[in-house]
């Protein structure tokens, strides 16, 4: 644990440090991973599964593998048939094995069936065509609530499927996994309520999006190493997955992740990378594979749809005195993500407001339907749409202020809850307590921002609910709503990060990590905590990142733990270099290493105290080097969390809502955000706007439309309306400082909690504007009509 320090001492960490790849990504010279040229590239094109749910009964690829131009045809007959999962986690993965390169069963309209590598796409499409495939069309799962009924199609029953952790797993029913978490008495709980609401909700099919589709190249290199290019969150985890997959070992496989265009949690799973490897392996030449548009909509990965039953007692004065949460989770046809999701569902939202008995439960489910995956909020999304709004009905049916009732209910710095341990956060059996938590003040600033206490309808003038006449005469009603989130730091006591450090004859330092750079701009972060260690500026920060070959391991860019994580082993081995230099400068300065207290460090001198005798690192480093007990200033550290300190934030929407069409919306969004210190305002900011922008676009537009056969109808941006700029609302970010004393210079986590506010803070401005409780995402203009036609007609 760090001592406290005061924030405005800090010279690097807090500024507004421009991005170490703002102006590569800005005159366009970043290289993205198809950003190479490579002789004699083979392309790949991917032959998928027309139906939900069948079995290949012959597969004949002769014609196509006569096609000039041709240099391979893969299917389930002539690759290794190895059992794993996609889901780019730590070893051992909590998701199902259940997973085959090609499988002689396809399981979901999009599922692969066969790859053709050929001398240029066109050749490779045309091969595609000519194999002929017969399948035997199954009975198929399209509605998760009957997944696990009597009479179910069994979607794995692949004798292989297991988990290689002791979790519940049941594919013989097609529940891919089970969660359950008790605290206190629920029925005594329920009895001791003067309230008791009940409500289901239901979230949908939403993809991530990437401007940048999968993609991945590979090649040997002049020393016979299987390379791997590919836009990745996770390359350590590729790297230890394709090795398995291909029975190769990891050490003859060097993984690269260029800059990425958008990853989201999406590129958390490894789906290209073992066909395209296998094909380097196969033919010895270099081959490349990326999905279009289409194919990433349906065959990569989307947010795990799901049905949430809650009930809530409280006391006439507010205080909860019971809550249930029972979750029923779709994955797809893969289990990939489905067991932590899940969890993730209740203990990323559960603790946020005290009650003392709680009841949570949730199965996980196999369908013939496109694939769940890890996406930004993590189950956290849906957990915090479902309590947010249960929280604003309650405060409906006692008749007070819902932000009054966070704020009696909310969760503070020096408590803990019961639900933490019960599901798993903590460590050495103890739950974690809250050490640093804002949440108060981001409601009470988020309030005045979005001018709660003119807006609200406890506060304004008018009749509330609207009465039919008003619907009638009136077009536009306006309301706000108000959302309370929490998330995570990490996954504690599981993921781990690295950091290497070596100082040049210049003062300048080379600092390879293995964190990965999503557009997020955590290589300048990491080059702020460094910095601000070391006493340098961020341009003496030389930063490397994502090569497995060269760069120390990380879990990878997930979880929110990059800043947390990530950022403590930098700052570690900033501090152990920093002492190899002061130790150095006693020696130049013909001091006792025990004198090393006299030494002070600013901005790239060390100076002692009561002399104007000072050095320059770079005097420093050729001595080291070059002069006296020579050895190479340099550093190597390791970090693991024991904790996973949650960032808070309060959301606050303001809608318009067309009575006669439906049309919702957003008049302006405010956002306020409790992250521990912001090593970078700016990067904070933006990352809580582009989440918020995303979890908008996700209540109001985006939504697979599918038929009757399980096929996804809209795989294009034609007709899956994600938010353009001209759609932006307002939107003010409002970043209030906290300290937490476990996180890098006070730093936790800000890169998710933001999408989860929209769904919540939307529904309930929704109803403040009109009446009418929405609780079937997204909320698009043919519900809401029809939510205003049920309730005033």
């Amino acid at each position: 644990m760090e001592d406290k320090e005061p924030v405005k001492s800090f010279k690097i960490v807090g500024k507004n440090v421009a991005k170490v790849d703002g102006l590569s990504l800005t005159t366009g010279s970043a290289e993205f991973t198809d950003d190479v040229f490579i002789p004699e590239m083979l392309e790949i094109k991917l032959l998928l599964s027309p139906y939900p749910h069948a079995r290949i009964k012959r597969i004949d690829t002769t014609e196509a593998e006569q096609v000039p131009g041709v240099a391979g045809v893969f299917c389930f007959k002539n690759v290794p048939r190895v059992i794993h999962t996609t889901a780019g986690q730590g070893f051992p993965e909590p998701s199902p094995y259940d997973t085959f390169i090609f499988d002689q069963k396809v399981r979901f309209v999009g599922d692969r069936v066969a790859a053709v590598a050929a001398e240029n796409a066109t050749i490779a499409e045309e091969a595609l065509k000519l194999i002929k495939v017969e399948y035997e069309e199954l009975p198929a799962v399209l509605d998760p609530r009957l997944a696990d009924q009597p009479g179910a199609p069994i979607i794995h029953d692949e004798p292989e499927a297991h988990y290689v952790i002791p979790v519940p797993y049941e594919p013989e029913h097609n529940i891919a996994a089970r969660v359950e978490a008790r605290v206190g008495d629920l029925k005594k709980g329920l009895a001791e309520a003067d309230v008791v609401i009940e409500q289901e909700f239901i979230t949908h099919y939403t993809q991530h999006c990437p401007l940048e589709p999968h993609i991945v190249i590979t090649y040997f290199d002049s020393w016979g190493k299987l390379v791997i290019r590919t836009s990745t969150q996770v390359p350590f985890h590729v790297r230890r997955i394709v090795a398995q997959r291909l029975g190769i070992p990891a050490g003859k496989i060097r993984v690269l992740k260029p800059r990425i265009g958008g990853g989201f949690g999406v590129k958390q799973e490894v789906l290209l990378e073992d066909i395209c490897a296998l094909v380097t392996l196969r033919t010895g030449r270099p081959a490349r594979v990326k999905y279009t548009r289409g194919e990433e909509f349906v065959a990569s990965r989307t947010r795990h749809p799901q049905v949430l039953q809650l009930k809530l007692g409280a006391k006439k004065n507010g205080t909860l005195t019971a809550l249930k949460m029972d979750v029923l989770m779709n994955t797809g046809a893969y289990g990939t993500h489905g067991l932590t999701v899940l969890c993730n569902t209740g203990s990323k939202t559960l603790p946020l407001f005290r009650c003392p008995n709680i009841e949570f439960t949730g199965r996980t489910v196999y369908t013939n339907l496109p694939v769940g995956g890890a996406y930004r909020g993590y189950g956290a999304t849906q957990g915090q749409f479902a309590i947010n709004v249960m929280m604003d009905e309650l405060a409906d049916k006692l008749g007070l202020d819902p932000m009054m009732l966070h704020q009696k209910n909310h969760i503070r710095k020096g408590e803990s809850s019961p639900i933490f341990e019960a599901l798993g956060e903590g460590t050495e059996g103890k739950p974690m307590t809250i050490q640093s938590c804002e949440l108060d003040k981001c409601l009470q600033q988020g309030a005045q921002a979005i001018g709660w206490r003119k807006k609200q309808r406890h506060y304004r003038q008018g009749t509330f609910p609207p009465t039919p006449e008003d619907i009638e005469k009136k077009r536009y009603f306006r309301g706000v709503g108000v959302a309370s989130l929490m998330q995570g730091s990490s996954i504690p006591g599981i993921d781990m990060a690295a950091a290497a450090m070596k100082m040049n004859d210049d003062g300048s330092f080379n600092l390879l990590v293995g964190a990965t750079d999503l557009g997020t701009g955590s290589d300048t972060v990491l080059a702020q905590i460094a910095a601000e260690t070391l006493g340098v500026s961020v341009d003496k920060i030389i930063v490397y990142s994502s090569d497995t070959d060269f760069t120390p391991f990380d879990s990878g860019a997930y979880a929110s733990s990059t800043t947390y994580l990530s950022g403590s082993a930098v700052r570690e081995c900033a501090r152990k270099c920093r002492e190899q230099i002061l130790y150095v400068a006693c020696q130049m300065f013909g001091i006792e290493r025990s004198q090393k207290r006299d030494l002070r460090i600013e901005n790239g001198w060390v100076k002692l105290s009561g002399t104007k005798k000072k050095k320059s690192f770079a005097q420093i480093a050729l001595y080291s080097l070059y002069q006296k007990e020579q050895f190479q200033i340099g550093a190597i550290a390791s970090r693991i969390s024991h904790q996973s300190p949650p960032p808070f934030a309060a959301h606050f929407a303001e809608v318009e809502v067309d009575s006669w069409t439906g049309l919702v919306r957003v008049v302006k969004y405010v956002a306020a955000v409790d992250c521990g210190t912001a090593v970078n305002p700016p990067l904070a900011e933006g990352q809580t706007e582009g989440a918020v922008l995303t979890g908008i676009s996700c209540a109001l537009t985006e939504e697979f439309i599918f038929d009757n056969k399980g096929r996804v109808l809209n795989p294009n941006f034609a007709y899956y309306k994600l938010f353009g700029i001209r759609d932006v609302p307002e939107i003010k970010t409002i970043l209030i400082p906290s300290y937490e004393p476990t996180g890098p210079y006070g730093a936790k986590s800000v890169s998710e909690i933001s999408i989860n506010g929209p769904l919540p803070a939307i529904s309930n401005a929704i109803y403040d504007a009109i009446g009418i409780r929405l609780t079937h995402s997204p909320f698009t203009p043919e519900k809401v009509l029809n939510a205003i036609r049920k309730k005033y007609s």
